[in-house]
């Protein structure tokens, strides 16, 4: 018996030093949590501690929940802290809304705290925007004005801003504000090449807006266009004439290098025909070199006489002296002097 005594007394000592050691550890935090009427069993408390929860993570963020109203469990936050997401944030968030009278349930919130992890929105802001509305400004790719150019070829410029408020039911897995600012980028763009000249868009820059807010940009995005502002409207270059220039130098082109193609032409043909008066001209010579032999062979067949022969000559000498009296008479008389 003594045995037997001795062994339970020192069961009971060991379960005894145990929990001690749990109301060592755990009593501040277990008291907070008591004080803030957001209670939290030393179970829960020891059963964190295993998982690898913080504690004073979890009650601080029920303690937070429970003073503005909200009650959430212990697992209910523990699920979303092993989920790697942001805690503090995520009850702040829910507690914003609930003051703006925004409809945001748990796991809606989780769900847009762990879609924004890694980028630089976070779910606060989602909830701050959609309390507060956002202005964004419209600047593509580095530019702080939107370009278009109207159907008389003047270019306009235009700076806009966007107002927008976040939509929370949409905000997980919806496009952001690139998006946004891109649609309204594009359909800016669109409207000012539809008018019929520039003066359209200078006169009444709100057919612009109104234009671009019939479209619903906003489908699909993480946000509600509220309205579209434009802040200033300017005139750029001339794309109309810059164009119509430049065509008219690229048919310059165009006509220079067929002038050249039958102008080259026209070369190649002269020199074809020059060489054709060459071949002539070889073919008579030719010709006129055979009239001797001719002559020759006529007087050696008695075809012709001696007398016939001067008489030829005669004629030949005849003709060329009228050939140069008729040279010298149409000659230009200053050519003369």
């Amino acid at each position: 018996m003594d045995k037997l005594t001795l062994i339970l007394f020192g069961i009971g000592g060991i379960v005894l030093l145990v929990i001690f050691l749990i109301i060592f550890n755990f009593f501040s935090t277990w008291l907070k949590a008591f004080l803030a009427k957001s209670k939290v069993s030393f179970t829960n408390l020891v059963a964190m501690r295993l998982r690898g929860v913080p504690t004073i993570l979890i009650v601080d963020a029920r303690i937070t929940a429970g003073k503005a109203g909200i009650e959430l469990s212990t697992d209910q936050l523990e699920s979303h802290y092993l989920a790697e997401g942001n805690l503090s944030q995520t009850v702040r968030a829910i507690i914003a809304a609930q003051k703006a009278n925004i409809n945001l349930e748990w796991e809606q919130a989780c769900a847009i705290d762990l879609a924004t992890k890694g980028t630089s929105k976070s779910v606060i802001e989602a909830v701050q925007t959609s309390i507060n509305p956002k202005v964004i400004d419209c600047v593509i790719e580095g530019r702080d004005t939107i370009d278009g150019v109207a159907k008389d070829g003047i270019q306009v410029k235009v700076r806009a801003k966007v107002t927008v408020r976040s939509n929370l039911e949409r905000y997980v897995g919806s496009a952001q504000e690139e998006t946004v600012i891109a649609r309204v980028g594009e359909s800016i763009v669109s409207t000012i090449g539809s008018s019929e000249n520039y003066k359209v868009v200078l006169e009444n820059p709100n057919s612009i807006t109104e234009s671009v807010l019939r479209r619903g940009l906003d489908v699909g995005t993480a946000f509600e266009i509220l309205s579209i502002d434009i802040a200033d409207v300017d005139l750029g270059e001339n794309r109309g004439a810059q164009l119509r220039a430049e065509q008219a130098e690229s048919d310059k082109v165009v006509a220079q290098a067929q002038a050249e193609i039958r102008r080259a032409a026209a070369v190649a043909l002269e020199q074809e025909m020059q060489a054709n008066v060459q071949e002539m001209q070889a073919k008579l010579v030719e010709a006129q070199s055979k009239v001797p032999m001719a002559i020759a062979e006529a007087f050696r067949e008695g075809n012709i006489g001696i007398m016939d022969y001067y008489r030829m000559k005669n004629i030949q000498a005849d003709t060329d002296m009228r050939d140069s009296i008729s040279r010298d008479d149409s000659q230009d008389p200053s050519e003369k002097l």
